[in-house]
Formats: C-alpha cells, structure tokens, sequence
C-alpha cells in the first residue's frame, strides 16, 4: 500500500469523525491496522491497551460520561472473545458502546484463515446489532447505522465486522486477489481466477464514489402524556412518598442537572443508584444513603425511575404489596419485571422525572426529616464503628479518608466487592456522572478501563480507583497504559487478602474457605515496576501522609496505586444477594 493512499480504514476514521468520536481503545492486530492509523491521522486519540476487555470498559466509560458511544476496536478471533464480559456487562448497564472488529478476508471465511470463527453468534446475544460489512462502500454507512441503534431506545452496544480485505487500498486488495488467482492455465486454475476477480470486483464497486458521512438524529423515547398525567395524580396523593433513580435517568450525560433540578423542585426523599448517584451532590437534604429497605417498606408510593425490581430491591419485595407502585423505564420489560406498577411510564427515565414534578417543596418535610434523622445516626454508627483501631487499617476509617481527602470534582470509579460495598455508603459521590461501577452484572475487572476512560474525558479531575484487592488482579497490567499515556489514576487496593465478600457467607454456610483466601500482595511493587509510583500502608497512622502523597503525585502526571493492608470487617454482615 502507497503511504497516502485512500483505503477503507479511512472511510472508518472519517465516519468516526463525522460522530463526534474523540479516542478509540484498541489493542493492536493485523486486522485493523488500517483503522487504527487512520484514525490517529485524523486527529482521534488512539489508546493502545493490554487487554481487549480494557477496550471496551474505557469505551462504557466514555458512553456513560459524555452520551456519545465510547468506541473500541479490536482483532479477529481471540481479539473479539475477550471482550465478551465487557459488552455483556455495557449491554447489562444499557451502555452504547460501538465494537469494531476485524475479521478473515471475506474470500477466507471458513477455510482455516488466521483467527477465523463465525463471530456473529458470539455476539448476537449481547449487542442490539451484529453489522457484518461485506463491501468496502458500505463502511461508512455501516458506522452511521451503529451509531443511531445504540442509542436508539434502550441504549445498548452494537457490533461491526469489517473484514480486513476491506480496510486496505484498492491497488493492494486487487494485488491480493491477483496473487491468490495464480497464472495456471488449467480449468480449475481459470475457474478460480474468474471467481477471485469477480468477488474483488463486488467489494469495490462503489468503493471510488465520494462519502460524505453524516450523524443521525436520535431522540429520546417519552412516555404517554395520559401514563404521565396518571402517576403525577398519584404523587399528589401520597403522604410518604420515595424515589429510586438509577442510571437511566441520565442516559442522556448533558440532561443530568435538568434532572436534578427536577428531583429538588419535587421535595420528596431520594435513593440513587450507579451512575445517578451524585446527581443531586454529596450533602443534599432529599438525599438518602442507609436503610433503603426500611424506607422502601414505610412508604406508601415509590417511583422506580429506570430501577428495575432485580435482585436489589429484592424483587420487588422490598417495597410493601399496599403502596403504589410507580415506574418509568426505556424498556416496558424492566419497567414490569417482577412486580407490575400500578402506574408504567414506559420511555426516558429522566424525562417522566421533570414532567412528574410540579413543585411540592415542604409538603413532605416530615417523612423527610424522619429518614434525614436515621440517616444522620447511622452516619454516626459509622464514625464510631471507623474510630475502632486494629492491628492494620480499618477499612471505615480509610474510607472516611479518602471522603475527606478527594477534591470536589473527584470521580470516583468502584471496582471490587466488599470494600466496594462498604465505599458506596462511606464515600460521597461529588455530583453528577462522578461514579462509576459496573452495574446490575457485577463485573469484576472494570477498574482500569472505566478510571481511563473518566480520565480522557475529564483531564482535570481527579480520577480515583477503588479496587477490593481480589479485583485489583485484572487491572495491574493496566498500569502500563496509564504511565505510557499519561493518565495519572489514584488507586486505592483495600487488601484484606481475601474474596471477603464471598468468604463471609460462604464459612458461615459451609465451614471451609476454600477458593477465597489471597496474600498480602505487594501490588504496588507491581505498579511501580511498570512506571507508577507505588506506596504500601500497613497502619492506620500511615494514612494521611500516603494520600497526601498520593494527590500530589497525580497532580504532577504520574498514576499512583496505594497499596492498603485493612483489617476484617462485619460492616457488610448479611448483605449478599444474588
């Protein structure tokens, strides 16, 4: 291929463009190459990572923080099968996320080429659509399409094979097929050349004409005026009325301080959840952080804005069979799973919100100030349960440091299991879209990816990482991408060595702790030896000056992993559920 030449990666890069694309995660394979550079030539930020699950998590990350689909490319074959967890856990989130993956020359499909497999049905199940270019005109309309399904409705990600005799120029792939064609005279020698030419002649046919790409409008799906109008009656109604807002409520990143503004103009009490906490900042008087059960199970109305009733909220038995039960959701499946509303509001979460709010500021300032005051005393439960000293570090008292410490525009990404659990009761989310976790599929291992993607997107922010030490392993590679590109991550590992989250109800259910215990591991020694700075902590005297540290060295551009030895905790006693 001549260096300047037009070949299809281009019409991928200018389609990217075209969208508003910023970065593309990657990481590198013969397949895509030609995207890959492209892309770095129209001034898309390209970030080469260790694992093509990494990819894919950075890209949910860009999603959920910007509303423009994240973007992640990767190879053929095994490129492709590890980022499965990642698109099922984006498709769980309701994430549009937009997969490139390369492929097998199209004339090689299914004749043992390189990394060959049928890909479609890998990732059928797990996207809204597989997109399966075979014609090099079709790139650029291919990327259009993606783009407006996966935010289309209930977002969600989308697959697009592009085969790799496709992104090449046109002077190579002729070349290719001319070889492959041979210059025997024989009938079959002929027959295969007839065949050859013809199908190189399909895939570039059209492939001169100009392409102009262009963005397609997607508008939010609204629930009915009469669904609307029927639930507002009921809040009107209520005495002790309560709303559960989830991540769908601002699915649309640039309508989260409408949605606020919504939920502070209504008055009622409110419990947040994934990427909704922080919407209405760290301290606000309607908003509520312990005992949801309790709380769920006094009122006599909840709203379950884009919350389905899964396993958190119990399926739907969390909320007393005598209350009405409202629900607003994209999808009319979640918004009836497990228990049916009285009232369904089937369309944007955040926007059934703002059209459900007239305000009733004060008129529940009761119910308010009943769950205000047992929220303040469980927050003094857990100061005094922090101030209890150990051998190592209590886990509460870290916690409540980092709270202290982390600036206002922290984004705080949780990765990991019962310190995790533990961190989203102790540590404030600073506002809007500044948590990050996986969501309803649990996915251990999203840490890196997310914490790259919130960095990109926010280089001004302080990025966080809080990491169990059991999910901290599939992250520590990672280390390399954030020193090689400059993304100067805090990271804090809660090293109790243990799956302590499982182990808790596993040896009380079954007297052994087999598969659960780990070691005190030096991980920081490991993201040193990758570049990093890295700090251990063994007592809780240690703390202040290892933040310090740590705050210190991000600012000046470097990742940072802080490596802390905790001691056991009962905070989480009981609370697993599945």
């Amino acid at each position: 291929m001549q260096a300047g030449s037009k070949h299809g990666g281009d019409r991928v890069a200018e389609a990217l463009r075209a969208h508003a694309v910023r970065f593309l995660f990657t990481l590198c394979g013969g397949h895509i190459s030609p995207i890959l550079a492209a892309a770095n030539a129209r001034g898309i930020r390209v970030i080469d990572v260790r694992d093509e699950a990494t990819a894919v998590f950075a890209a949910d990350a860009v999603a959920r923080l910007t509303g423009v689909p994240g973007v992640a490319a990767v190879t053929a074959g095994p490129g492709l099968t590890n980022t499965i967890t990642a698109v099922k856990n984006a498709q769980l989130a309701q994430s549009p996320v937009i997969l490139i993956g390369g492929a097998a020359p199209t004339a090689l499909q299914g004749r043992g080429a390189l990394q060959d497999i049928d890909q479609r049905p890998l990732l059928a199940p797990h996207v809204k659509l597989v997109r399966r270019v075979r014609a090099v005109r079709e790139l650029s309309s291919a990327i259009e399409e993606a783009f407006f399904v996966a935010r289309d409705g209930v977002p969600g990600p989308v697959f697009i094979e592009c085969p790799v005799d496709l992104l090449y120029d046109e002077a190579s792939i002729r070349q290719w097929y001319a070889e492959a064609a041979g210059k025997g005279n024989s009938i079959a020698d002929r027959a295969l050349r007839f065949w050859l030419n013809r199908h190189a002649r399909r895939l570039l046919r059209g492939s001169d004409a100009p392409v102009a790409p262009q963005a397609r409008a997607s508008s939010p799906p609204l629930a009915s005026d009469a669904r609307v109008s029927a639930a507002a009656e009921v809040l009107a109604k209520a005495e002790r009325p309560l709303l559960v807002v989830g991540s769908q409520a601002i699915a649309e990143a640039a309508r989260a301080p409408v949605v606020a503004a919504a939920l502070a103009q209504l008055g009622a009490p409110v419990y947040l959840s994934g990427m909704a906490r922080g919407l209405l900042g760290p301290l606000h008087p309607l908003l509520m952080r312990h005992s949801r059960r309790q709380a769920l199970r006094e009122a006599d109305c909840v709203l379950l804005a884009g919350v389905p009733c899964d396993f958190r909220l119990d399926y739907g038995r969390h909320v007393r069979r005598s209350s009405t039960l409202l629900s607003a959701n994209r999808s009319a499946r979640e918004a009836r799973m497990n228990r049916r509303p009285s009232v369904a509001m089937i369309g944007d979460a955040g926007h059934a919100i703002g059209a459900v709010t007239p305000s009733a500021a004060g008129r529940w300032d009761g119910w308010v100030a009943q769950l205000r005051e047992r929220d303040d005393a469980r927050e003094r439960e857990i100061d005094r349960d922090a101030a209890v000293a150990g051998a190592a570090v209590n886990p509460l008292a870290l916690l409540r440091e980092i709270d202290r410490n982390a600036a206002p525009d922290a984004v705080f990404v949780a990765d990991g299991g019962d310190f995790v659990a533990t961190a989203s009761y102790i540590v404030h989310a600073r506002g809007p879209l500044a948590w990050l976790d996986p969501g309803a599929f649990g996915t251990l291992g999203v840490g890196a990816g997310f914490a790259l993607g919130a960095a990109l997107c926010r280089p001004s922010s302080e990025v966080w990482i809080l990491f169990g030490d059991g999910a901290c392993g599939w992250s520590l590679t990672e280390f390399d991408t954030f020193v090689r590109h400059g993304v100067p991550v805090i990271a804090v590992v809660g090293n109790d060595a243990g799956w302590t989250q499982i182990a808790r109800e596993q040896v009380k259910l079954l007297g052994d702790d087999v598969g659960t215990v780990l070691a005190r591991s030096a991980y920081h020694e490991v993201a040193a030896a990758f570049g990093a700075e890295g700090i251990l902590v063994e007592r809780e005297a240690q703390l202040p000056e290892a933040l310090l540290r740590a705050r210190v060295t991000a600012r000046a551009g470097r990742p940072v992993l802080l490596n802390v030895w905790l001691d056991r905790s009962d905070f989480r006693e009981g609370a697993i559920s599945m």
